[in-house]
């Protein structure tokens, strides 16, 4: 799904206990966080920052890259354009923004790797990155005090950790969201996610807003996460998608990169059955991938957290691309991985300019977020706050703080909006158990 989300780990195998969302879990989440401040807020000279040195911010961007799964290369792309942007106009508060990128392998070992050398480098924040092993990086990030802000949303630990500032709603939103979007105009649904325990996930935030909605709840249909082919699986979801002849049934690949050879079985299967629409969120499919296909994806359903990217909200970022990555193929404007990172990047810059002159350390920078700064993105997403009274009060996700989604449709091969402005869903979170 987005990035790569048959592998989501957002319910975690080893987890003992799972504590329903109160206040008072995130009262301990905010003593813990400051609790870790104090800890590692010792040994940094007030007035000089994280990193190299007084006149230089330094912050890591991770996320896997030359994989057989997952690749997210333009993440890191995306954040050194951003720096030498930045840089090429005078650096944030006149202090040089100094990127170093991580390989995470897909790994569990290439994740903790990343996070010690992010620790070994002082840096203030990780920002805009992608990993699907939580557990491994983090435990390393709280211990140093390193917030990581603006995470892909792939783990449910990027929901819960204290040192963690989620930018959008994760795979939470977008599932519950696409269920309200197709609620309107499905018949019967059939989810295809991977037959994994992260994939277990899947169908409950799907029917969560299908059922919100007054539909009933999708036919659930597990599939190898790593197939070469989904023939069977294709004719299978037919069949269960066109019970109904009075309704249009709706077909759902949920199986990230391997979602396009889904549809490709899907296409060659489709035209011995009824018609039927099919739909996924943003990172499953996104308009290169449509762009690949032809017509296979014409008038698919597909939520997303951010406008479309043809909207003139990114016109910034087109244009720092334009100037400090113009012919990187890495960099795609359509990802919502890279679309992640710019919206991550812009909240660091407005995080550290509200310090001034003063240090900027992963504590004060911890501390200013924590305290209730409103980040503008432009539009791209709502305003953005990680103080306490901005905290959703789903259980399971109390570090999340954004649930809106987009909802959009693919017409003459290209993803426009199908319903203008942000739904938001955090009702139907609040009301979801994982």
């Amino acid at each position: 799904m987005t990035g790569r989300r048959p592998t989501r780990t957002f319910l975690p195998a080893a987890r003992v206990l799972r504590l329903p969302f109160t206040r008072a879990r995130v009262l301990f989440a905010g003593a813990l966080a400051l609790s870790v401040s104090t800890a590692v807020g010792c040994g940094v000279v007030p007035g000089t920052t994280g990193g190299s040195g007084g006149d230089t911010i330094t912050v890591m961007t991770w996320a896997p890259e030359k994989t057989r799964t997952t690749n997210k290369p333009g993440m890191p792309a995306m954040a050194k354009a951003y720096a030498r942007w930045v840089n090429s106009h005078g650096g944030i508060n006149g202090r040089k923004l100094e990127v170093l990128t991580c390989n995470d392998r897909n790994d569990t070992v290439g994740a903790a790797s990343c996070a010690r050398r992010a620790v070994e480098a002082n840096v203030v924040a990780v920002v805009g990155s992608y990993s699907q092993h939580a557990r491994s990086f983090f435990s390393p990030l709280e211990a140093a005090g390193i917030p990581y802000l603006g995470g892909y949303g792939v783990t449910d630990d990027e929901f819960t950790s204290p040192l963690s500032y989620p930018v959008n709603g994760g795979q939470p939103s977008l599932l519950a969201g696409l269920g309200q979007q197709l609620a309107r105009t499905c018949g019967p649904v059939t989810l295809i996610r991977p037959d994994t325990i992260a994939g277990d996930e899947l169908p409950v935030l799907l029917d969560s807003g299908l059922t919100a909605a007054g539909h009933a709840a999708s036919v659930d249909q597990r599939a190898a996460e790593d197939a070469t082919e989904y023939a069977g699986h294709a004719r299978r979801a037919l069949q269960r998608s066109t019970t109904d002849p009075q309704e249009e049934g709706c077909v759902i690949p949920a199986l990230g990169d391997r979602t396009d050879i889904f549809m490709d079985s899907f296409r060659r299967a489709r035209e011995e059955y009824p018609t039927v629409h099919t739909a996924s969120v943003l990172g499953s499919v996104d308009q290169s991938m449509i762009d690949a296909t032809g017509r296979t994806y014409e008038g698919a359903y597909v939520t997303g957290w951010y406008p479309a990217s043809s909207d003139k909200r990114w016109k910034p970022m087109r244009e720092v691309i334009r100037q400090e990555a113009f012919g990187d193929n890495r960099i795609d404007v359509a990802d919502p991985g890279v679309q992640t990172t710019w919206v991550a990047y812009t909240a660091l810059q407005k995080a550290v300019e509200s310090l001034g002159e003063g240090e900027v350390s992963s504590r004060t920078l911890r501390r200013t977020l924590d305290d209730g700064l409103r980040i503008d993105t432009g539009g791209l997403t709502p305003t953005l706050s990680w103080s306490f009274q901005d905290l959703i009060a789903a259980s399971g996700f109390p570090r999340l703080v954004n649930a809106d989604v987009t909802f959009q449709v693919v017409r003459k091969g290209k993803l426009v909006t199908e319903r203008t402005g942000f739904v938001n869903v955090s009702k139907v979170l609040e009301k979801t158990t994982i």
